[in-house]
């Protein structure tokens, strides 16, 4: 019901839309959309420790590999999603083409049974059609949001996101607890919940306000998207957030190591993931508020160390209830004052013209730096103790965050 009213949303004169006069329609009907896409994709990352490590019994390498190629394989089509997004004002029709391509996918999953090669090849299409849709949704959100509440915008999106996210692992244990570790039962139903994805986006999502639609457009290269690494905040912020990815455990290893040390059922694993989600969805839009006023980039930053707190812990912890609900807590934290509020941040640094462009190549440098950082982790699993591996994790974080104060310390204007 609420998404029809939004749909109908009235244009204002700078072509940016409002509920409320506070966040724009736009932003509530494709919170919707990610909302049912992350209840898919997030069934899939609930079920894939359990299905790789315990139903495959593949070893670390190989599942560092596959978590690397869900965390990274949107690289490149990051890029070419924000081009074509910016290149031909599509940008509605660009993410749609992704969250089609995931959903699509959903359905080839069973079919690669225990080879790893298949399991790769599905994980990659599924992360292509993520990185295709990325940027253009970003990018759809940036455009009809004012400049001022960005960071309260995005928060609003990304706590919907997250509350998809709470019910993905929460369907994927029902369905192993109830039906058994079957892959085609919890493939099929995350494809529905993706395919309802779709048609809200088809139905109740719109491009561009008239107002910006029927400007001329200027013929966007590649190019023109490249050099905006030119400018020293831009560039700085890229290189900065690459940094920190780098040195970033991905989540399903977060939850793995968590499960080991601190003496968690192993069919307890899949739902480790709700309690990163819960304190995300509580998070996500008062941070993205307090971003707004305090920097967003100092919020970024702040966030990091919360994921320096969740190390700490994995290192030093011990066992129990307590210990869990503090490293997940921890964690959700980290997303919350990084995930939303870095597209925030870049929206402010590119123009409009190369809105999508811009935010696809600061999500690229982080992607790409998260697939190195999997593997990289999955090769310290096999040869180090867990807590040793974390606590190399740790250091390389404060180095990054050296690395990132170097970058970003030397621009005179405000980074809000």
């Amino acid at each position: 019901m609420y998404l029809a009213s939004a749909r109908q949303t009235p244009v204002d004169p700078s072509g940016k839309t409002s509920v409320g006069g506070k966040v724009p329609g736009t932003v509530f009907a494709l919170g919707t959309v990610s909302l049912l896409t992350d209840v898919s994709s997030e069934m899939v990352t609930a079920f894939m420790p359990v299905y790789v490590l315990y139903v495959l019994q593949l070893g670390f390498v190989q599942f560092g590999l596959l978590d690397g190629l869900y965390s990274g394989a949107t690289v490149l089509l990051r890029l070419v999603g924000g081009h074509l997004g910016d290149r031909l004002g599509r940008y509605k029709v660009v993410a749609l083409a992704g969250y089609g391509l995931s959903a699509i996918t959903k359905l080839l999953f069973p079919f690669a049974g225990a080879s790893t090669a298949a399991l790769g090849a599905m994980v990659s299409l599924d992360r292509a059609g993520k990185g295709l849709r990325t940027a253009p949704r970003d990018a759809l959100i940036s455009l009809a949001t004012p400049s001022d509440t960005l960071g309260r915008a995005f928060g609003l999106h990304r706590a919907m996101d997250t509350f998809g996210a709470m019910l993905g692992p929460l369907v994927t244990f029902l369905i192993l607890l109830q039906l058994g570790a079957d892959p085609s039962i919890v493939f099929g139903v995350s494809f529905c919940f993706a395919l309802l994805g779709v048609i809200v986006l088809m139905s109740f999502v719109s491009g561009p306000a008239p107002a910006a639609a029927v400007a001329p457009r200027p013929k966007i290269s590649i190019r023109d998207g490249l050099n905006l690494l030119r400018g020293r905040r831009f560039r700085g912020a890229t290189v900065a957030a690459a940094a920190l990815g780098l040195t970033t455990i991905s989540d399903a290893f977060v939850f793995v190591v968590l499960q080991r040390t601190a003496d968690v059922k192993a069919s307890l694993l899949p739902l480790l993931p709700l309690g990163t989600a819960l304190a995300f969805l509580l998070a996500a839009l008062p941070l993205g508020r307090v971003a707004d006023k305090v920097g967003r980039w100092r919020m970024f930053a702040l966030g990091h160390v919360a994921l320096l707190g969740v190390y700490a812990l994995l290192v030093t912890g011990g066992r129990g209830i307590g210990i869990v609900c503090a490293v997940l807590a921890l964690h959700g934290l980290f997303y919350a004052a990084t995930d939303g509020v870095l597209m925030a941040h870049g929206a402010e640094l590119v123009p409009e013209s190369l809105r999508a462009s811009g935010l696809a190549i600061l999500q690229t440098g982080q992607a790409a730096a998260r697939l190195v950082s999997s593997v990289l982790f999955g090769v310290l699993l096999t040869f180090l103790e867990m807590r040793t591996a974390v606590l190399v994790a740790a250091v390389a974080l404060v180095a990054a965050f050296g690395v990132a104060f170097v970058l970003t310390s030397r621009k005179k204007e405000s980074d809000a």
